[in-house]
């Protein structure tokens, strides 16, 4: 691998930064929800006229939804205590690098396992072909859950991140893409980018719901700190009409920066388990099928100048879809990136450009050192930058001084705290985001490994 320089010096000198003020977001408070309750008393009615032993795929994703482990705890209970036999198939397209072996080990790293759960995972990638759309799509389902006496969904409703609509990432893309493997997630992309992701998915998905067992969709809206905030199950005659508005639901709930300009946004973490993009576009205001750095073009909200993300988590098993967005990254990022992987997802969901390695150094302070040098800025601590852990951890945050005179952020932070300097090591690198901003319930997730959109 080339030898990987240091930014070029200002003078000889190491560059001022600016100090960063730890802030927290203004949230509403969100009413707990009983999941296990939720599930036996919505999904049993759904159950009946099954017989006893019938076979019943639960389909599940690759994003570690909060308490995912829980919620198919919840499922397999519910559908053992009417007498049915379940199992489990990972709907995740082609993640995993595309194998049953990498789709298994995904669900193991949630705590989702055949050991633990007592019941088998089929993971096979084998698919039957359902017909074709009226626009000529081919449309492919797993033949395990073909085969299944009765299927169920387990899904995050939000908007997709590399499309808009009505529709994103749920439980009709979990049919479409998720349970169509590898060759399905494909099919979809192409025909999406031809004739819209949307037109598409509820083309293919009206299709899927006329040939498949499917009893139930059991759909979940998360609030801003990545909690609970809604459980609906839905049956198969519900799931075309309610989605849309469960997706409106999630889209007001998502958190945002809260902020109109950023010169320098720092990532500590990206990664598949937060976001299908590794960083959620909605944040950081970039597309995964491109983005321009010219001033005079127009810009999504928030208008971030630059990107610096640190770590790929380990939960994405080397998946760095997504990195493409940043503009500077670190050595340990690029050698932690599994190419097969990243490059499988890439092509699947032609986002070509998320896969494309940005500019990166050994240490965080060449790099950000590297990214104010590029601002328009006369002196880089007076440029204003914020550091998050990473996209769904938005609550707390790092933000210079000049961060809080932007007016798009009037009464929605609450500084906790005086300016610090950006704490590095000796050896050029940033400390963790300080765990105590988090706060309890948020570390709790974090430890517990738990977060959308199967491609």
């Amino acid at each position: 691998m080339p030898q990987v320089l240091p930014p070029p010096a200002v003078e000889g000198k190491p560059c001022r930064l600016p100090d960063l003020v730890p802030v927290r977001q203004r949230y509403a408070p969100m009413t707990p929800v009983d999941a296990p309750r939720e599930i036996r008393g919505q999904l049993t009615p759904l159950l009946s006229g099954l017989e006893p032993g019938a076979r019943v795929a639960v389909a599940v994703g690759s994003r570690g939804i909060t308490g995912l482990d829980t919620l198919v705890s919840a499922t397999i209970e519910t559908l053992r205590s009417a007498r049915l036999s379940p199992f489990l198939i990972p709907a995740m397209g082609s993640h995993g690098g595309a194998t049953a072996e990498g789709q298994t080990a995904l669900l193991a790293g949630y705590g989702v396992t055949s050991e633990r759960l007592g019941i088998p995972i089929d993971a096979s990638l084998d698919v039957t072909s359902i017909g074709s759309t009226p626009l000529g799509t081919l449309v492919v389902c797993s033949t395990p859950a073909l085969r299944a006496d009765a299927l169920i969904l387990i899904n995050r409703i939000k908007p997709h991140t590399d499309f808009g609509g009505r529709l994103g990432s749920g439980l009709l893309k979990m049919l479409v893409v998720g349970l169509g493997k590898p060759t399905g997630a494909a099919t979809f992309h192409r025909a999406g980018s031809r004739h819209g992701h949307e037109v598409v998915l509820r083309e293919s998905a009206s299709l899927l719901l006329r040939h498949l067992p499917l009893r139930a969709g059991i759909g979940i809206v998360e609030g801003p700190r990545h909690e609970l905030a809604r459980l609906v199950v839905l049956p198969p005659d519900r799931i075309e009409a309610e989605e849309p508005d469960l997706c409106a639901q999630a889209n007001a709930l998502m958190p945002r920066l809260p902020f109109a300009e950023i010169d320098l946004l720092i990532v500590d973490r990206m990664g598949k388990n937060l976001s299908g993009t590794g960083m959620d576009p909605a944040v950081i205001g970039r597309r995964i099928h491109g983005y321009s750095l010219a001033e005079d073009e127009p810009h999504r909200h928030p208008h971030v100048r630059r990107v610096f993300v640190r770590d790929l988590t380990p939960e994405s098993h080397g998946n760095a879809i997504g990195i493409g967005m940043a503009d500077f990254t670190t050595a340990r990022l690029v050698h932690s990136i599994d190419p097969r992987a990243t490059i499988t997802n890439a092509l699947t969901a032609l986002s070509i450009q998320g896969a494309k390695i940005p500019i990166h150094f050994e240490t965080d302070r060449d790099a950000i050192e590297a990214a104010l040098s590029t601002l328009a800025v006369d002196d880089p601590e007076q440029a204003r930058v914020v550091r998050i852990r990473d996209t769904l951890s938005v609550e707390h945050l790092l933000v210079s001084a000049n961060c809080l005179e932007d007016p798009a952020a009037a009464g929605l932070l609450d500084p906790c705290g005086p300016p610090r300097p950006l704490p590095f090591n000796p050896a050029g690198l940033l400390e963790d985001f300080p765990m105590g901003l988090l706060g309890l319930d948020t570390l709790g997730r974090v430890l517990h490994k738990g977060t959308n959109s199967p491609s």
